[in-house]
C-alpha cells in the first residue's frame, strides 16, 4: 500500500510563551537567589523555543517502520521477578515490558521493536519521548518545583484550569472576555470549575460524591440536600445482555459496583435503600425511556447518568448521536446531572473532548491519562458551578496540584489543537480502511466499532479474534482481544497515537490484511 506523506503543523514555543513574561521573571529571580545561577542564562533558557515535533524526529521514526517486529537489540536475560499479586503476575507479559521507547515504538525485554498500537493504554497519545515535553526539563532547570498542595496551587496549575475551561467551552485562544464570562457564569450547562486529582478513578469518584451530595450531607455541618427524602439511583451503560459489566469508571468501590463488582455490597445497599445502581443497554432507547419512567417518581430519583462515548472496555462500542441526545434531553427535563467520562477519549478528539462532537453539554467531564502524555499521573474533572458543593476535603489529592504535570497538559493541548485537522483526517482514514477490511472478510470480521483512532474490530467468534491478535503480536503490533469481561463481544482494540501518520496507518492495515489472509487459508 502506497502511503501519502504526513506533514504535521510545526509548534515551537518557550516556557515564556506558555506561562507568561511576569511569571518567568519571578521564577528567574527566585532561582538566582536560591541557587546563585546567572539570571541572564536562566532568562535565555526560559525564552528558548522548543520544536514540539521536529521533522528530523518524525523522519527517524519512519525509518524504523520496516523493523517493526524484528529483534533489534539484545534481549534482557535476567530481569527482576517483582513481588506483585497473583493476578497481576498471571497476566504479566515480560517480553513486551519496555526497556526503551521513542515515538510510536517500544523495545521490549525480548529485544523486539513493537508498534504501540494501543498508545500504552492511552497514556501516550503523542508517543514516547515527545520532544515538546523538553520544556519540562527546562522548567526543572529553572527550579520550578513540582510538589505543592491544594492551598498553594501554583501559577501553572491555575493557568491549566483556565485552559481546560476555555477548551471545554470552545473559546478561541486569547479571547479573555469570553473566558471571564464563562468563569463567572452560574448556569447549569456551563463548565467552569476544575478539580485537580491524580488518577481517572479519583476524578470519576469526585463526580459520584457530588451527585450523592444532592441526597446525603458530605459532613455534619453541610446544609440539607435538595433530594434528602429520595433514594438515589446511579444509572450507567450496561452490556447487550442488560448487565452492569460493560462500563468502566475507575477502581474506587462505588465505581466498581457500577460495573457489577461487589454484588453482596450492592444487594445490601439496595436492601437498606442507600442507593440503587441501574443500567441501560448501549444505544437502546427502550431501556432509556424505561429507567426514567421507573425511577423519576415517588421515592426514587436518578442521581446521575454516567457514560462514555466510546466504550473502550466494551469492544469500543460507540454510543450513537440519537441515543446520547435523548439521554441529555431526559436528564435536562428531570434535573439529572450527566457525567461524561472521557478518560479514554480525551485528546483523541479534534476538539480535545469528544462530547463537543455530539453537541451536548455535560454537567461533569472526567479527563486525564492522555493529557499529561505519560509524563505524570494527572486527572481532572471539569464541572458546572451549580455542582460546586463539596467541602474543601471532599475531593482532594495532595499530588493533584503538581506544577510540572500541569505543564505537560499545556504542551499536549498546544500541539493537539494546532494539529487537530490533520490528526482527525488521519483517524478518519484509519477508520475507513478498517471498514474496507471488514467488507472484504465478512466470514471473519463482524463489524467495526469506535471512532477514528479508537477502534474495535469485532469478530464472528472469539477464536478468530485470538488468532488475529496472535498474528499481529508476532509481527510487532501491540494489540489484544478482549477476553476478561464475561459477555464482552470478541474484539481487537487499537488506539493509535496521534503522532502516527498515514505511513503508520498503512503499515497497521497491511499487517491486519496479512493476518486475515493467513486466517482464510
Amino acid at each position: 500500500m502506497g502511503s501519502r506523506k504526513t506533514k504535521f503543523r510545526s509548534v515551537k514555543l518557550s516556557l515564556k510563551d506558555l506561562l507568561g513574561k511576569e511569571y518567568i521573571q519571578a521564577v528567574v529571580h527566585a532561582r538566582s537567589f536560591l541557587a546563585g545561577d546567572d539570571p541572564r542564562q536562566m532568562k535565555a533558557l526560559a525564552e528558548e523555543k522548543v520544536d514540539f515535533y521536529p521533522p528530523a524526529f518524525q523522519q527517524r521514526l519512519l525509518q524504523l517502520l520496516p523493523q517493526v517486529g524484528t529483534v533489534c537489540c539484545p534481549p534482557l536475560k535476567n530481569s527482576a521477578q517483582g513481588g506483585t499479586t497473583d493476578e497481576f503476575r498471571a497476566h504479566s507479559k515480560r517480553a513486551l515490558a519496555p526497556v526503551g521507547g521513542l515515538g510510536f515504538y517500544r523495545v521490549g525485554e525480548d529485544g523486539r521493536l513493537f508498534l504501540i498500537s494501543k498508545s500504552e493504554h492511552y497514556h501516550v497519545p503523542l508517543g514516547h519521548g515527545f520532544p515538546g515535553y523538553h520544556l519540562i526539563n527546562h522548567a526543572r532547570t529553572l527550579g520550578i518545583p513540582n510538589a505543592t498542595h491544594n492551598n498553594t496551587r501554583g501559577h501553572i496549575t491555575r493557568k491549566l484550569e483556565e485552559e481546560l475551561i476555555r477548551t471545554a467551552a470552545g473559546i478561541s485562544p486569547g479571547d479573555h472576555a469570553a473566558l471571564e464570562k464563562t468563569l463567572q457564569s452560574n448556569k447549569n450547562d456551563v463548565l467552569n470549575r476544575v478539580l485537580n486529582l491524580e488518577t481517572g478513578s479519583l476524578a470519576a469518584e469526585a463526580a459520584i460524591k457530588m451527585v450523592l451530595a444532592r441526597f446525603y450531607r458530605p459532613q455534619a455541618d453541610s446544609p440539607q440536600p435538595k433530594y434528602h427524602n429520595r433514594i438515589p439511583v446511579l444509572v450507567v451503560i450496561g452490556d447487550e445482555q442488560g448487565n452492569l459489566q460493560a462500563n468502566y469508571h475507575g477502581t474506587t468501590v462505588i465505581a466498581q459496583m457500577q460495573r457489577g463488582m461487589w454484588p453482596d455490597f450492592i444487594e445490601q445497599c439496595e436492601k437498606q435503600k442507600t442507593f440503587l445502581i441501574r443500567c441501560v443497554r448501549p444505544n437502546n432507547l427502550e431501556d432509556l425511556e424505561s429507567v426514567f419512567a421507573r425511577y423519576e417518581q415517588e421515592k426514587y430519583k436518578i442521581a446521575g447518568f454516567f457514560h462514555e462515548l466510546v466504550m473502550m472496555n466494551y469492544g469500543a462500542t460507540r454510543l450513537t448521536e440519537k441515543f446520547i441526545l435523548r439521554i441529555y434531553a431526559l436528564c435536562k427535563k428531570h434535573d439529572v446531572p450527566t457525567i461524561d467520562d472521557e478518560i479514554q477519549s480525551c485528546v483523541w478528539s479534534p476538539q480535545l473532548y469528544m462530547y463537543r462532537e455530539y453537541g451536548i453539554q455535560p454537567t461533569f467531564v472526567v479527563v486525564g491519562k492522555g493529557f499529561p502524555g505519560g509524563e505524570y499521573p494527572a486527572s481532572r474533572i471539569i464541572f458546572s458551578s451549580t455542582m460546586d458543593t463539596l467541602p474543601q476535603f471532599g475531593a482532594l489529592v495532595t499530588n493533584g496540584q503538581e506544577e510540572l504535570a500541569s505543564l505537560a497538559y499545556l504542551v499536549t493541548i498546544r500541539w493537539a489543537e494546532a494539529n487537530a485537522e490533520i490528526t482527525s483526517a488521519i483517524g478518519e482514514y484509519y477508520e475507513e480502511q478498517l471498514r474496507v477490511l471488514a467488507d472484504h472478510y465478512p466470514t471473519i470480521v463482524h463489524r467495526i466499532e469506535g471512532k477514528r483512532h479508537l477502534a474495535g474490530m469485532y469478530f464472528n467468534d472469539l477464536e478468530s479474534g485470538k488468532r488475529f491478535t496472535s498474528y499481529l503480536n508476532n509481527v510487532g503490533l501491540d494489540i489484544s482481544v478482549q477476553t476478561y469481561k464475561e459477555g464482552s463481544p470478541p474484539s481487537a482494540l487499537t488506539k493509535l497515537p496521534l503522532t502516527a501518520g498515514y505511513e503508520v496507518v498503512d503499515v497497521v492495515i497491511d499487517c491486519m490484511k496479512d493476518a486475515l489472509k493467513h486466517m482464510v487459508k
